[in-house]
Protein backbone atom coordinates (compact mmCIF):
# COMPACT_ATOMS: atom_id res chain seq x y z
CA UNK A 1 0.00 0.00 0.00
CA UNK A 2 2.96 2.36 0.76
CA UNK A 3 3.60 3.40 -3.21
CA UNK A 4 -0.15 4.18 -3.46
CA UNK A 5 0.03 6.60 -0.04
CA UNK A 6 3.73 7.94 -1.91
CA UNK A 7 2.22 8.94 -4.99
CA UNK A 8 -0.53 10.60 -3.01
CA UNK A 9 1.28 12.43 -0.68
CA UNK A 10 3.40 13.70 -3.64
CA UNK A 11 0.27 15.24 -5.21
CA UNK A 12 0.14 12.58 -7.76
CA UNK A 13 -3.53 11.17 -7.56
CA UNK A 14 -4.05 11.02 -11.01
CA UNK A 15 -1.60 8.32 -11.66
CA UNK A 16 -3.26 4.79 -12.48
CA UNK A 17 -0.40 2.49 -11.15
CA UNK A 18 -2.59 1.28 -7.98
CA UNK A 19 -5.06 -0.01 -10.57
CA UNK A 20 -3.01 -1.71 -12.71
CA UNK A 21 -0.57 -3.46 -10.12
CA UNK A 22 -2.92 -3.10 -7.10
CA UNK A 23 -6.21 -4.78 -8.84
CA UNK A 24 -5.53 -5.59 -11.72
CA UNK A 25 -2.57 -7.78 -11.43
CA UNK A 26 -4.15 -9.91 -8.74
CA UNK A 27 -6.88 -10.43 -10.71
CA UNK A 28 -4.84 -12.26 -12.61
CA UNK A 29 -2.49 -13.95 -9.98
CA UNK A 30 -5.55 -15.08 -7.65
CA UNK A 31 -7.55 -16.37 -10.90
CA UNK A 32 -5.77 -16.78 -13.47
CA UNK A 33 -4.27 -20.10 -14.67
CA UNK A 34 -0.92 -21.10 -14.61
CA UNK A 35 -0.64 -20.19 -18.71
CA UNK A 36 -2.64 -16.90 -18.11
CA UNK A 37 -0.24 -15.46 -15.43
CA UNK A 38 3.05 -16.60 -17.30
CA UNK A 39 1.54 -15.09 -20.80
CA UNK A 40 0.44 -11.58 -19.33
CA UNK A 41 1.97 -11.06 -15.25
CA UNK A 42 6.07 -10.48 -16.03
CA UNK A 43 4.89 -7.84 -18.92
CA UNK A 44 2.61 -5.76 -16.51
CA UNK A 45 5.87 -5.60 -14.03
CA UNK A 46 7.75 -4.55 -16.99
CA UNK A 47 5.39 -2.00 -18.37
CA UNK A 48 4.86 -3.77 -21.72
CA UNK A 49 1.30 -4.52 -20.65
CA UNK A 50 -1.13 -1.22 -18.90
CA UNK A 51 -3.88 -2.69 -17.03
CA UNK A 52 -7.70 -1.70 -17.21
CA UNK A 53 -10.73 -3.35 -15.24
CA UNK A 54 -13.90 -2.39 -17.07
CA UNK A 55 -16.66 -2.65 -15.00
CA UNK A 56 -19.04 0.53 -15.27
CA UNK A 57 -21.71 0.42 -17.79
CA UNK A 58 -23.84 3.41 -19.02
CA UNK A 59 -27.20 3.24 -16.39
CA UNK A 60 -25.79 0.60 -14.32
CA UNK A 61 -22.91 2.74 -12.07
CA UNK A 62 -22.39 0.15 -9.22
CA UNK A 63 -24.96 -2.43 -10.04
CA UNK A 64 -22.28 -5.21 -11.17
CA UNK A 65 -25.06 -8.23 -11.71
CA UNK A 66 -27.31 -5.21 -14.47
CA UNK A 67 -24.20 -5.49 -16.83
CA UNK A 68 -25.56 -5.88 -20.36
CA UNK A 69 -22.08 -6.65 -21.87
CA UNK A 70 -21.72 -9.92 -23.39
CA UNK A 71 -19.65 -12.86 -24.09
CA UNK A 72 -21.13 -15.61 -25.96
CA UNK A 73 -19.61 -18.84 -26.87
CA UNK A 74 -18.85 -18.93 -31.13
CA UNK A 75 -16.61 -21.67 -32.27
CA UNK A 76 -13.20 -22.46 -30.03
CA UNK A 77 -13.88 -18.45 -28.26
CA UNK A 78 -16.06 -16.02 -27.74
CA UNK A 79 -17.72 -13.03 -29.28
CA UNK A 80 -17.56 -9.54 -27.11
CA UNK A 81 -20.32 -7.22 -27.47
CA UNK A 82 -21.03 -4.08 -25.45
CA UNK A 83 -19.71 -0.56 -24.05
CA UNK A 84 -17.92 0.92 -21.05
CA UNK A 85 -17.54 3.92 -19.28
CA UNK A 86 -15.65 5.96 -16.29
CA UNK A 87 -12.98 3.17 -17.45
CA UNK A 88 -9.66 4.46 -15.75
CA UNK A 89 -6.19 4.01 -17.91
CA UNK A 90 -9.02 3.48 -21.02
CA UNK A 91 -6.95 5.95 -22.99
CA UNK A 92 -3.60 3.61 -23.06
CA UNK A 93 -4.43 0.47 -21.46
CA UNK A 94 -3.67 -2.81 -23.60
CA UNK A 95 -5.26 -5.44 -21.33
CA UNK A 96 -8.15 -5.07 -20.00
CA UNK A 97 -10.05 -7.39 -17.84
CA UNK A 98 -14.33 -6.43 -18.81
CA UNK A 99 -17.06 -7.91 -16.20
CA UNK A 100 -19.48 -9.33 -19.33
CA UNK A 101 -22.42 -11.74 -19.31
CA UNK A 102 -21.37 -15.47 -20.38
CA UNK A 103 -24.84 -16.50 -19.72
CA UNK A 104 -27.55 -13.49 -19.93
CA UNK A 105 -30.22 -15.54 -17.94
CA UNK A 106 -28.49 -16.77 -14.83
CA UNK A 107 -28.23 -12.89 -12.85
CA UNK A 108 -24.33 -13.11 -11.25
CA UNK A 109 -23.77 -16.38 -11.81
CA UNK A 110 -24.04 -15.69 -15.51
CA UNK A 111 -21.15 -12.61 -15.51
CA UNK A 112 -17.08 -14.02 -16.44
CA UNK A 113 -14.48 -11.77 -16.51
CA UNK A 114 -13.04 -11.77 -20.16
CA UNK A 115 -9.55 -10.54 -20.75
CA UNK A 116 -9.03 -8.34 -23.99
CA UNK A 117 -5.22 -7.78 -25.25
CA UNK A 118 -6.45 -4.98 -27.59
CA UNK A 119 -3.53 -4.64 -29.76
CA UNK A 120 -4.92 -8.04 -31.74
CA UNK A 121 -9.00 -7.38 -30.92
CA UNK A 122 -10.56 -5.99 -34.34
CA UNK A 123 -13.75 -4.69 -33.09
CA UNK A 124 -12.40 -2.53 -29.92
CA UNK A 125 -12.23 1.17 -29.92
CA UNK A 126 -11.59 3.66 -27.42
CA UNK A 127 -13.97 6.66 -27.18
CA UNK A 128 -13.46 10.01 -25.79
CA UNK A 129 -11.10 10.99 -22.93
CA UNK A 130 -13.70 11.95 -20.52
CA UNK A 131 -13.83 15.44 -19.18
CA UNK A 132 -14.31 15.76 -15.44
CA UNK A 133 -14.66 17.60 -12.49
CA UNK A 134 -11.33 17.09 -11.26
CA UNK A 135 -8.69 14.49 -11.51
CA UNK A 136 -7.91 16.47 -14.87
CA UNK A 137 -4.75 14.31 -15.66
CA UNK A 138 -6.54 10.84 -14.87
CA UNK A 139 -6.98 8.90 -17.97
CA UNK A 140 -10.85 8.07 -18.18
CA UNK A 141 -12.56 6.85 -21.21
CA UNK A 142 -15.20 5.46 -22.63
CA UNK A 143 -14.68 1.82 -24.27
CA UNK A 144 -16.21 -0.44 -27.31
CA UNK A 145 -16.74 -3.81 -27.89
CA UNK A 146 -18.23 -4.67 -31.33
CA UNK A 147 -18.11 -8.11 -32.25
CA UNK A 148 -14.40 -8.27 -30.22
CA UNK A 149 -13.00 -12.21 -30.98
CA UNK A 150 -11.65 -13.90 -28.21
CA UNK A 151 -9.77 -17.13 -28.07
CA UNK A 152 -10.95 -19.40 -24.66
CA UNK A 153 -8.81 -19.37 -22.86
CA UNK A 154 -8.44 -15.03 -22.01
CA UNK A 155 -11.89 -16.21 -20.61
CA UNK A 156 -9.77 -15.29 -16.78
CA UNK A 157 -9.73 -18.82 -15.05
CA UNK A 158 -10.85 -22.33 -16.12
CA UNK A 159 -15.11 -21.81 -15.26
CA UNK A 160 -17.70 -19.70 -16.77
CA UNK A 161 -20.03 -17.96 -14.13
CA UNK A 162 -16.98 -16.72 -11.45
CA UNK A 163 -16.78 -13.39 -12.23
CA UNK A 164 -19.09 -12.09 -9.94
CA UNK A 165 -17.51 -14.22 -7.06
CA UNK A 166 -14.22 -12.87 -8.35
CA UNK A 167 -14.89 -9.05 -8.40
CA UNK A 168 -16.62 -10.07 -4.76
CA UNK A 169 -13.98 -11.51 -3.25
CA UNK A 170 -11.25 -8.79 -4.61
CA UNK A 171 -13.19 -5.61 -4.05
CA UNK A 172 -12.00 -5.27 -0.08
CA UNK A 173 -8.20 -4.74 -1.62
CA UNK A 174 -9.95 -2.31 -4.09
CA UNK A 175 -11.99 -0.39 -1.62
CA UNK A 176 -8.84 -0.63 0.74
CA UNK A 177 -6.59 1.23 -2.14
CA UNK A 178 -9.14 4.23 -1.98
CA UNK A 179 -8.80 4.60 2.06
CA UNK A 180 -5.43 4.42 1.57
CA UNK A 181 -4.95 7.10 -1.18
CA UNK A 182 -8.12 9.19 0.79
CA UNK A 183 -5.63 8.80 4.03
CA UNK A 184 -2.87 10.48 2.44
CA UNK A 185 -4.64 12.86 0.71
CA UNK A 186 -6.15 13.83 4.13
CA UNK A 187 -2.32 14.40 5.56
CA UNK A 188 -1.31 16.37 2.42
CA UNK A 189 -3.79 18.86 2.45
CA UNK A 190 -3.53 19.02 6.46
CA UNK A 191 0.24 19.83 6.09
CA UNK A 192 -0.42 21.92 3.02
CA UNK A 193 -2.91 24.05 5.21
CA UNK A 194 -0.53 24.13 8.19
CA UNK A 195 2.59 25.72 6.21
CA UNK A 196 0.34 27.87 4.47
CA UNK A 197 -1.55 29.25 8.05
CA UNK A 198 1.81 29.86 9.40
CA UNK A 199 2.97 32.00 6.83
CA UNK A 200 0.17 33.82 6.05
CA UNK A 201 -0.25 37.11 7.74
CA UNK A 202 -4.25 38.74 8.47
CA UNK A 203 -4.85 41.75 10.65
CA UNK A 204 -1.18 42.20 12.00
CA UNK A 205 -1.16 38.65 12.81
CA UNK A 206 -0.36 34.66 11.40
CA UNK A 207 -3.92 32.56 10.35
CA UNK A 208 -2.43 30.26 12.43
CA UNK A 209 -2.26 32.69 15.83
CA UNK A 210 -6.47 32.95 15.37
CA UNK A 211 -8.06 30.56 18.17
CA UNK A 212 -10.74 29.62 14.84
CA UNK A 213 -7.53 28.27 12.88
CA UNK A 214 -6.23 26.24 15.56
CA UNK A 215 -9.44 25.03 16.49
CA UNK A 216 -10.56 23.76 12.99
CA UNK A 217 -6.57 22.24 12.75
CA UNK A 218 -6.91 20.89 15.84
CA UNK A 219 -10.42 18.78 14.63
CA UNK A 220 -8.77 17.73 11.31
CA UNK A 221 -5.32 16.61 12.77
CA UNK A 222 -7.41 14.40 15.56
CA UNK A 223 -9.65 13.20 12.36
CA UNK A 224 -6.79 12.79 10.47
CA UNK A 225 -5.03 10.28 13.32
CA UNK A 226 -8.34 8.05 13.95
CA UNK A 227 -8.50 7.96 9.99
CA UNK A 228 -4.79 6.44 9.69
CA UNK A 229 -5.21 4.11 12.83
CA UNK A 230 -8.32 2.62 11.14
CA UNK A 231 -6.58 2.41 7.71
CA UNK A 232 -3.13 1.13 8.67
CA UNK A 233 -5.50 -1.91 10.97
CA UNK A 234 -7.47 -2.48 7.80
CA UNK A 235 -3.88 -3.13 6.01
CA UNK A 236 -2.77 -5.06 8.77
CA UNK A 237 -5.69 -6.97 8.10
CA UNK A 238 -5.15 -7.25 4.49
CA UNK A 239 -1.82 -8.54 5.30
CA UNK A 240 -2.65 -11.24 6.96
CA UNK A 241 -5.78 -12.46 4.71
CA UNK A 242 -7.97 -11.14 6.99
CA UNK A 243 -9.51 -8.15 5.56
CA UNK A 244 -13.68 -8.78 5.21
CA UNK A 245 -15.87 -6.66 2.79
CA UNK A 246 -17.93 -4.83 5.83
CA UNK A 247 -14.86 -3.78 7.02
CA UNK A 248 -13.59 -2.87 3.84
CA UNK A 249 -16.18 -0.98 2.94
CA UNK A 250 -16.09 0.77 6.48
CA UNK A 251 -12.80 2.10 5.72
CA UNK A 252 -13.73 3.14 2.16
CA UNK A 253 -16.97 5.48 3.19
CA UNK A 254 -15.51 6.85 6.57
CA UNK A 255 -11.79 7.91 5.30
CA UNK A 256 -13.45 9.71 2.04
CA UNK A 257 -16.33 11.04 3.60
CA UNK A 258 -13.29 12.28 6.25
CA UNK A 259 -11.65 13.56 3.27
CA UNK A 260 -14.38 15.68 1.96
CA UNK A 261 -14.47 17.44 5.50
CA UNK A 262 -10.97 18.14 6.31
CA UNK A 263 -9.98 19.62 2.56
CA UNK A 264 -13.15 21.60 2.88
CA UNK A 265 -12.19 22.93 6.05
CA UNK A 266 -8.13 23.52 4.95
CA UNK A 267 -9.43 25.25 1.95
CA UNK A 268 -11.31 27.47 3.79
CA UNK A 269 -8.37 29.15 5.77
CA UNK A 270 -6.83 29.40 2.65
CA UNK A 271 -9.53 32.29 1.85
CA UNK A 272 -9.80 33.52 -1.79
CA UNK A 273 -6.76 31.68 -2.62
CA UNK A 274 -7.89 28.48 -2.18
CA UNK A 275 -9.73 28.77 -4.69
CA UNK A 276 -7.25 29.61 -7.27
CA UNK A 277 -5.77 26.73 -9.06
CA UNK A 278 -2.15 27.71 -8.59
CA UNK A 279 -2.96 26.70 -4.77
CA UNK A 280 -2.69 22.90 -4.66
CA UNK A 281 -5.56 22.82 -2.45
CA UNK A 282 -8.09 23.84 -4.98
CA UNK A 283 -6.82 20.69 -6.54
CA UNK A 284 -7.22 18.79 -4.08
CA UNK A 285 -11.08 19.90 -2.77
CA UNK A 286 -11.78 19.02 -6.51
CA UNK A 287 -10.16 15.57 -6.84
CA UNK A 288 -11.18 14.68 -3.61
CA UNK A 289 -14.83 14.91 -4.30
CA UNK A 290 -14.66 11.57 -6.81
CA UNK A 291 -13.42 9.48 -3.65
CA UNK A 292 -17.03 9.05 -2.36
CA UNK A 293 -18.57 7.68 -6.19
CA UNK A 294 -16.01 5.22 -7.29
CA UNK A 295 -15.06 1.68 -5.79
CA UNK A 296 -18.86 1.69 -4.94
CA UNK A 297 -20.32 4.86 -3.76
CA UNK A 298 -20.47 5.41 -0.11
CA UNK A 299 -24.60 4.68 -0.05
CA UNK A 300 -23.63 1.01 -0.88
CA UNK A 301 -20.87 1.17 1.69
CA UNK A 302 -23.53 1.43 4.01
CA UNK A 303 -25.87 -0.94 2.60
CA UNK A 304 -22.90 -3.59 2.89
CA UNK A 305 -22.00 -2.66 6.21
CA UNK A 306 -26.16 -2.40 6.94
CA UNK A 307 -26.43 -6.05 6.36
CA UNK A 308 -24.46 -7.02 8.93
CA UNK A 309 -26.40 -5.67 11.83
Amino acid sequence: MSPIAGFSLAGFDSFGAPLHSGIIAPYILHYGTDEQKRRWLPKMVTGELVGAIAMSEPGTGSDLQGVRTTARKSGNGYVLNGSKTFITNGQHANLIVVVAKTDTGAGAKGVSLMVVETESAPGFRRGRKLKKLGLDAADTSELFFDDVKLPAENLLGTEEGQGFAQLMRDLPRERLIVAVHAQAMIERALGLTIDYVKQRQAFGKKIIEFQNSQFELAACKTEATIARSFCDQCVERLLKGELDTVTASMAKYWITDTLGKVVDRCLQLFGGYGYMDEYPISRLFRDARVMRIYAGTNEIMKLLIARSL
